[in-house]
């Protein structure tokens, strides 16, 4: 009798088992099938509230601390011509390499932070933190060089020695920024994971507030203060964003998530650090393809105009992708946290909400432009020939935010669901392979200047997104949410 229940003890507890395992993969709280309009309607809208919830604070927090960099320009143009080229040319290319790659490597926690909070595990979310902290900073301590060195480095590139020389020192003064790229990132993909956007858009107005005003009672009051102010000011915006962010986070903000210091930070650094380089180089390499843009326009023959016109150009794409930016890190989130709670056909319908969603929002901008693009140049220039290139290329701009308006929601589920390595290689073909070769085809051998150059690079874009639609469309999520549960235990 004893041997005959204990097997049904063993039975039970293997169907237990089977039944958990069959819940992890369906999903339990997985959304209902959908059968009819009013099912879609009443799904789509739950969703949408939920994706907006995160993308809403995060489109803030991105135009708050995008815009840190610009007030200092604006108010280094009061100083002097010199201190505005300095400046400029040290966020454009110094800061921007650098913050491309630790935007890059930050976005790992994405992946891990996100899954194991949905899985439950919101412990292990302390210790990928600091994991990030440990990578970023040692990463960051390299990247000293590219300070340090950043006047021979421009002059290199075919910089002005008076502009070199003066970014150059103006780049040894913001390395105190770098360092707090390398502790900022991570917390905000840690806060963002736990849908703590609200909290890092205050610090980030915050942020802006005092730094404008500092700006204009140190800089226009007192221009004395020069490019060593201008620099202080800038390096004491981003530190007070750190140190705000971390008081909010060690100060028990963030409940289990953070558990205090621990050795286990230095544990499996290996395996993260690779998922951390993957993930640097496809953001990096999506970064530098238009930087690379303005360089190739620098050679053609009307230079001077068809540099100006694309910067406009450059300027309206990168105020508009902001809300791109913004749904980026909200469809990350929704993904890694479905995806770590087991839930493959709300991950999936997440996806479909935000691509529907980011694809309005650039058409209703791509339009807006249309109907503007014979007024809307003026306000950037009064050079009847760039106002006239840049009225021609409005199209092709359209065409680009609608477009860049649905990428970046497909990277971000790419990086919510870990593919990085896989996306970075994408990159390397669709955009340096495909994109570069056959702009420079276009806008030199054919002729067609600045127009040829962008069509090239933007059909490198659409082969990419593309590319992400169809790995997208081939993916079993019931596989991805098994993974992401293996993903867990192996790093947690």
């Amino acid at each position: 009798m004893a041997g005959k229940h204990d097997d049904e003890q063993l039975l039970v507890q293997r169907n237990s088992s089977a039944a958990a395992a069959a819940s992890f993969v369906a999903g339990a709280d997985d959304i209902p099938p959908i059968t009819n309009l009013r099912d879609f309607s009443r799904e789509f809208c739950a969703e949408s509230a939920k994706l907006w919830f995160l993308a809403g604070p995060a489109i803030f927090t991105t135009i708050c601390q995008y815009s840190l960099g610009a007030v200092t320009q604006v108010f280094a143009g009061q100083v002097g011509t010199l201190e505005l080229a300095a400046v400029s040319v040290e966020n454009s290319v110094i800061a921007g390499f650098s913050l491309g790659t630790m935007v890059g490597m930050g976005s790992a926690l994405e992946t891990l932070c996100g899954q194991a909070y949905g899985a439950g595990q919101v412990d292990m979310l302390g210790v990928y933190l600091q994991r990030s902290w440990v990578i970023l900073l040692a990463t960051s301590t390299l990247l000293t060089l590219t300070y340090i060195f950043a006047a021979p480095l421009l002059l290199l590139i075919g910089q002005p020695a008076s502009i070199s020389r003066a970014a150059g020192t103006f780049a040894i003064w913001m390395l105190p920024q770098l360092f707090a790229y390398a502790l900022n990132f991570p917390m905000a993909k840690f806060l963002q994971a736990q849908s703590k956007m609200a909290v890092m858009a205050g610090i980030a107005t915050a942020a802006l507030v005092l730094h404008a005003a500092l700006n204009w009672a140190l800089l226009v009051v007192n221009p004395s203060w020069s490019l060593a102010g201008a620099a202080a000011l800038l390096d004491g915006a981003w530190w007070f964003i750190v140190a705000a962010q971390f008081v909010y986070v060690v100060g028990g903000g963030c409940g289990k998530a953070w558990g205090g210091f621990t050795w286990k930070a230095f544990r499996n650094l290996w395996g993260f650090v690779r998922l951390s380089l993957a993930s640097a180089v496809m953001v990096c390499l999506e970064i530098w393809y238009f930087m690379v843009l303005i360089l190739f326009a620098g050679y053609l023959k009307d230079a001077e105009v068809s540099v100006a016109a694309l910067s406009i150009c450059m300027n309206i794409l990168g105020w508009t992708i902001m809300a791109a930016f913004g749904m980026n890190a909200a469809i990350s989130v929704r993904i890694s946290n479905e995806l770590g709670a087991g839930h493959p056909r709300t991950a999936r319908f997440s996806l479909v909400v935000a691509v529907v969603s980011s694809f309005m929002v650039g058409v209703a901008l791509a339009l807006i432009l249309m109907v503007t693009k014979d007024h809307y140049p003026s306000l950037f220039s009064n050079d009847s020939a760039v106002k006239r290139v840049v009225t021609d290329m409005t199209p092709l701009l359209a065409l680009c935010i609608v477009i860049n308006n649905v990428q970046p929601v497909l990277s971000g589920v790419a990086i919510g669901a870990g593919w990085q390595a896989a996306v970075a290689y994408v990159n390397i073909g669709c955009y340096y392979l495909f994109g570069i070769p056959l702009g420079l085809i276009l806008g030199y051998q054919f002729d067609m200047g600045v127009m040829g150059i962008w069509s090239g690079m933007m059909a490198g874009t659409v082969l990419q997104t593309l590319v992400l639609y169809w790995m997208i469309y081939k993916t079993n999520w019931n596989t991805e949410a098994s993974n992401a549960e293996d993903r867990i235990k192996k790093w947690g």
